[in-house]
């Protein structure tokens, strides 16, 4: 092996020392750099990521969850209703997204009030897959500041916010589907 082979293996191996150290560290995520495809333009990255809150919702049984439960995965969480038009027109692509992008948990909270049936309402939706999550504390539209809807945000494997979507999306598009199932690995 020649002296530049060497220099270049060397360097090679160094850089992927930083790298790894600075994603060690959180300086550097694998999101980062990796911009969503035209299809998903209401995605915005933020900068810089900024930890999710750790606030329950809560299971058609009533069972209680937190983000805690998914950290080492990356989360997609959208706040939708049934009388928001626009939620409820990108609930069969985000079903969709779902069950072709099984590395990634996709959380579609309800945020209504009252007596609303939404596992009927998302069966009749072609939104099923999503299962039923509800926010009964009535505590996500503050803590996520939510001011429209629907909102997504997209949360690393680390538990931060590397984006947001403030409206519809297309959400179960090949390009779309890619990029979720690039940054997740799966």
């Amino acid at each position: 092996m020649n002296k530049t082979a060497k220099i270049v293996i060397v360097l090679g191996l160094l850089l992927a020392v930083a790298m790894g150290f600075l994603y060690g560290k959180g300086l550097l995520s694998v999101h980062q750099g990796i911009e969503p495809p035209a299809s998903l333009a209401a995605l915005k990255l933020q900068n810089p990521p900024k930890p999710a809150p750790d606030v329950a919702f809560y299971d058609a049984a009533g069972g209680r969850h937190t983000l805690a439960e998914y950290k080492g995965r990356y989360v997609l969480m959208n706040f939708w209703a049934t009388w928001c038009a626009p939620c409820v027109a990108e609930l069969p692509a985000l079903a969709k997204l779902k069950v072709r992008v099984p590395g990634m948990a996709l959380l579609a909270v309800n945020l209504d009030r009252g007596d609303v049936d939404a596992g009927s309402f998302l069966k009749s939706h072609r939104a099923a897959p999503l299962g039923v999550l509800t926010d009964k504390d009535t505590v996500m539209m503050k803590t996520f500041v939510l001011i429209g809807m629907p909102t997504t945000l997209l949360i690393d494997p680390k538990g931060n916010v590397v984006a947001r979507a403030e409206g519809p999306a297309e959400w179960a598009t090949p390009e779309a589907v890619k990029y979720f199932k690039r940054i997740t690995g799966s």
